[in-house]
């Protein structure tokens, strides 16, 4: 696509090397991420250095797991080009695998160390949801993860600033020169609210575990309703949108999971417990 009233998605060039918005604004979701994360943490009675240890092994882990899940997505490609798999500098990741697999990394480092996976997802999730809220503001600059065309009226209408209209003025190979769906802004609004809920339920004093799974629940309503709106999704047959299946199944283990263990598990703990 051409970048036409758009921002550059390159912030700035060492010798030959793009550094582009996209990486910066990852990696700052990370750094806050941790921050906010290891404040609480530490509130919690976790280990000094528990969550600067966890991400050594989850960051690398995610980025690696995101990028299977995108060429498993669009295996027909890579199968065909395997030299390409690792070229993850030309893109093709996808947020559903960097997730699966920091929480499966979790899961492992919280078995190593003793200590309640559960606990530390509820610790953890919020900062998650800020590393999500700041990435797709990276989606922006690279002018990419937008939905369908729309006119520039319809996106005045919303009140959002010019600078977000014209980023969304592209030229997709498919549709052609329009203006689209700003889906990342989406995204990233519905995420801000859904922090405020767990930060709220979190004064709560849920059972452990409740405020991970409402994670699941809210961020899955959210994308499986904004991916039906967006022109690249990953497909796993069909017309069959894998980040809506994976939307799905993680609103079900959430709600299946609180009723499971508001009506079976004893003694009861809470978030607050130490």
């Amino acid at each position: 696509m051409d970048f036409l009233l758009g921002l550059n998605p390159v912030a700035f060039t060492i010798g030959s090397i793009p550094v582009r918005w996209y990486g910066i604004l990852i990696a700052l979701g990370i750094v806050l991420a941790y921050i906010v994360g290891q404040h609480e943490g530490k509130k919690r009675g976790l280990p000094k250095d528990f969550f600067a240890d966890l991400l050594i092994w989850a960051i690398p882990i995610s980025i690696i797991c995101a990028r299977i899940y995108y060429v498993v997505m669009e295996w027909d490609f890579y199968g065909a080009n395997p030299d390409k798999i690792i070229q993850i500098w030309n893109g093709g990741i996808a947020i559903h695998g960097a997730l699966i697999g920091a929480i499966a990394t979790a899961y492992v480092f919280c078995r190593v160390k003793g200590i309640s996976f559960l606990k530390v997802a509820d610790i953890a999730i919020p900062s998650v949801l800020i590393g999500q809220i700041v990435g797709r503001w990276g989606n922006f600059m690279n002018q990419e993860a937008y939905g369908g065309p729309v006119s520039e009226e319809f996106l005045r209408s919303l009140m959002i600033p010019d600078f977000i209209i014209n980023q969304m003025y592209i030229n997709d190979p498919v549709y052609g020169l329009s203006h689209f769906h700003p889906t990342f802004l989406y995204e990233s609004l519905w995420n801000v609210v859904g922090l405020i809920i767990l930060l709220a339920l979190r004064k709560v004093n849920l059972q452990r575990g409740e405020i991970f799974f409402t994670y699941l629940i809210w961020y899955g309503i959210g994308r499986f309703f904004i991916e039906g709106m967006r022109t690249d999704s990953l497909y796993l047959f069909g017309e069959l949108r894998s980040a809506q299946v994976v939307s799905i199944l993680g609103i079900i283990i959430g709600v299946t999971c609180i009723i499971y263990r508001r009506v079976k598990v004893r003694p009861v703990v809470r978030y607050k417990d130490k």
